[in-house]
């Protein structure tokens, strides 16, 4: 079966869903978007997704093209014209279609909004993460407001493509301290040696992300003790263990930093026990 795809108010073939060459999304990145797990033909944390995707638009000053109600019924129907049981949907909303101009476009310009879904394999994401990743590490040279899940990625698709061509799957980025502040579309954890799991505090210098949440739920419910600090490559080489967290691939363990084996270069427990019960807290509707 083809895929169909949601445009400004169509549903189409994904090879004819398309927005026109003036969109702002397109000429400026001048828009946001969300991802979010399906699983079993249900949305994973879409309340969670949605609240983050209200904070965006208002940080960047798009108006919602339609209510949350309305758009939940939009990706359910995106769904199921997909029939997917197990991928992802993506979201992305732009301030529109208006001639090229730095400045906002007049007031009644349209936000675009476009809808697609895509399969994955539950079964080969779970054979990664009993093997693990090797990951990278890249110059944060992004703009301050990494907060905001805009569209304008370069910086995390150059780091990317350095990470492939360095035989890794995933990118760290590290300031000028010396600390990792995420990933290119992850957040980053390390377990210390004595136990502690430590990530990030959520602030202006990364992304809230939805999954890292449900993560610090699962681990509160383990016991486990959590440290939300920053902390440094020469930390994470110690690490006792590594991992990150996504959307795209819940709890991903990190056996190797810049080809450093982590430990004993195999997936820890604690990683382990964190991607078993993701889904028992998690919000699956």
């Amino acid at each position: 079966m083809s895929r169909i795809a949601y445009v400004n108010g169509r549903y189409l073939p994904h090879a004819l869903a398309m927005v026109h060459v003036e969109d702002r999304g397109y000429q400026f990145a001048d828009g946001v978007y969300e991802v979010c797990e399906v699983r079993e033909g249900r949305l994973v944390d879409e309340r969670r997704h949605l609240e983050r995707l209200k904070r965006s638009l208002a940080e960047i000053r798009i108006a919602p093209p339609m209510s949350p109600a309305a758009l939940g019924v939009v990706m359910r129907e995106t769904l199921r014209r997909n029939r997917l049981r197990d991928g992802l949907l993506y979201l992305q909303i732009t301030r529109g279609v208006a001639r090229r101009e730095h400045a906002f476009p007049p007031s009644a310009t349209k936000p675009s909004l476009v809808v697609t879904v895509r399969a994955s394999d539950r079964a080969k994401l779970d054979t990664l993460a009993a093997t693990g990743i090797a990951v990278v590490t890249a110059k944060d040279n992004r703009w301050e407001r990494v907060d905001i899940k805009t569209v304008g990625l370069l910086p995390n698709v150059l780091a990317r493509q350095n990470a492939r061509e360095r035989g890794a799957r995933e990118a760290w980025f590290v300031d000028a301290g010396g600390l990792v502040t995420e990933g290119t579309s992850s957040n980053a954890w390390i377990v210390t040696q004595a136990g502690a799991i430590v990530t990030r505090p959520a602030t202006l210098g990364m992304l809230k992300g939805i999954t890292r949440a449900v993560v610090l739920e699962v681990a509160a419910r383990q016991g486990l003790s959590i440290e939300e600090r920053p902390f440094s490559v020469a930390e994470a080489f110690k690490a006792r263990e590594a991992f990150l967290t996504a959307a795209t691939q819940i709890v991903m363990p990190v056996i190797e930093i810049d080809g450093h084996k982590i430990a004993d270069g195999r997936p820890g427990p604690v990683a382990r026990a964190l991607r078993r019960d993701f889904h028992r807290h998690a919000e699956i509707s």
